[in-house]
């Protein structure tokens, strides 16, 4: 079962990468808000047991009242912010970090012994020697961590830190946490359709290809430079296997029409072979008995002037030439008709092979004072295209020859759903409605002594058809009120 994506592969990077930077930012965000005021107490209840580790520490090497701890004991309060008082058992300050002792003494007193409500206290944690208290000054509004215990050298201890308004401060993170969210979002967006463009470029462009390979199309080739290394190796897979796929289906048609050809010989050889002698020993007689009528009069010498010498050979060589020229088309037909003369497929340009053969035929046009005229636009078609040229060459010889009235000749296209049809026009007689069918006949001629008179055989007409059979294509003549119009059909795809 085949699902297809209504969005592009740009669209789909994009609206990714977007969801994962909004998605991070959201996260952060939502962990900002669950946890960084737990972590923030955790970190100052870790600052305060640290620092009654340090002084605990300091109390069992007898160094609490010397000088060098003095330093150390300043940095702790000062880093920590922490209010600090040790008293001895006999209610002496050992040790404060203010100046005004007696005030420090009277407010950890409050909260130790509960002078605070006691909705705003809570033990938060506790050891044999110390204990830690999270409690709200309800006067001030503020919220702090206690530890208070006892020292190794059983003095009391007593340490504040305050918890500076960490639901404040969360609110205030969480909104620049926002702002610069916004920002990344945008940010992204910009440098996000960017990339993707510059990396899904060379993928369309193979997308490009691919369809038009569908299409039997093999001209469009991936530009490489475009993307990276990997986009690159695809690209130049895609140019080899759409050469190997030209190459494979022109030898596909190639075959194909030799099979068909083959299928057919058999069926037709006998009777091909009955009608061409019939049609041979019938076209002969008339330049044979031309030949021996005049031969014997030279011989009998019924005329002994060199004139009449001269006509009558003249005649002779003449009436050879014609027969010379006839046996040479037989032989064309003959190979046509038995598949002797195999069918190459190929894509060429039609309108070059027929230029080609206007510019062969120009001298002849410009002595019947003929004007021709035809499309030049390119236009691509599968032949062998040496048969084609053959057909082109029967047609523009017979629209010459039969030229008459205004002596025009256009030669145009007709665009079809998978054929282009190949016409060539001349002005002059129409055809006899009759006789359409019959032109195609070998040796079969519409005007006899018109045909004579230009050196014609019949045949011409004879091999388009076959030629047309073996590409298994229509050709055909439509009359016109003012001339006659010979046409043949070409593949545009290489699968017909």
């Amino acid at each position: 079962m085949r699902h297809s994506c209504k969005w592009s592969v740009t669209t789909q990077i994009c609206v990714t990468i977007i969801g994962l930077v909004t998605g991070t930012v959201l996260l952060c965000w939502f962990l900002n808000t669950t946890f960084l005021e737990d972590y923030y107490s955790s970190m100052k209840m870790n600052q305060l047991v640290g620092g009654y580790d340090a002084i605990d520490r300091a109390a069992r090497q007898e160094r609490l009242l010397s000088n060098d701890f003095d330093v150390e004991l300043d940095r702790l309060c000062a880093n920590g912010n922490i209010e600090l008082l040790i008293i001895d058992s006999d209610g002496t300050v050992v040790r404060s970090s203010s100046n005004d002792a007696l005030n420090l003494i009277n407010r950890f007193l409050d909260v130790i012994f509960g002078a605070s409500s006691d909705k705003g206290r809570k033990e938060v944690a506790s050891t044999d020697n110390y204990s830690v208290l999270q409690v709200t000054d309800s006067r001030m509004s503020s919220e702090y961590l206690v530890l208070w215990g006892t020292l190794a050298d059983g003095n009391l201890i007593m340490m504040r830190t305050a918890l500076e308004g960490i639901r404040a401060s969360v609110n205030i993170a969480n909104r620049f946490l926002a702002y610069i969210g916004i920002g990344s979002v945008i940010f992204s967006m910009l440098i996000v359709v960017f990339v993707t463009r510059r990396i899904t470029r060379p993928i369309l462009q193979l997308t490009d290809i691919s369809r038009k390979m569908t299409e039997l199309d093999f001209t469009a080739k991936y530009e490489l430079g475009g993307g990276g290394k990997e986009i690159e190796q695809l690209g130049e897979n895609m140019n080899q296997m759409s050469a190997a796929l030209e190459r494979s289906i022109s030898e596909l048609k190639t075959a194909n029409n030799e099979l068909k050809i083959d299928i057919e010989k058999k069926e037709q050889i006998d009777e091909m072979r009955r009608e061409f002698l019939s049609n041979v020993s019938h076209e002969l007689k008339t330049p044979l008995a031309l030949i021996q009528g005049y031969a014997e009069g030279l011989s009998e010498g019924v005329n002994d002037d060199a004139e009449s010498r001269s006509f009558y050979c003249e005649v002779i060589m003449d009436e050879a030439g014609k027969m010379n020229r006839m046996v040479g088309k037989l032989l064309t037909l003959n190979h046509l008709e038995f598949g002797n003369d195999p069918v190459t497929m190929s894509r060429f340009d039609v309108t070059e092979l027929i230029a080609g053969v206007v510019e062969n035929a120009s001298l002849l046009l410009g002595q019947n004072g003929i004007s021709l005229s035809f499309s030049e636009e390119p236009a691509y078609v599968w032949g062998d295209e040496f048969q084609i040229e053959e057909v082109i060459t029967n047609y523009l010889s017979n629209a010459i020859h039969y030229a008459q009235g205004e002596k025009r000749i256009r030669i145009f296209y007709t665009y079809r759903q998978d054929v282009l049809r190949v016409s060539v026009f001349n002005t002059g007689e129409k055809i006899p409605e009759d006789a359409l069918p019959r032109v195609w006949d070998k040796f079969y001629k519409v005007d006899k002594a018109r045909t004579r008179e230009y050196g014609g055989s019949g045949i011409g007409l004879s091999i388009v058809k076959a030629i047309m059979e073996s590409h298994h294509r229509a050709c055909g003549v439509k009359n016109y009120e003012n001339g006659v119009e010979f046409w043949m059909e070409l593949d545009k795809n290489a699968v017909a």
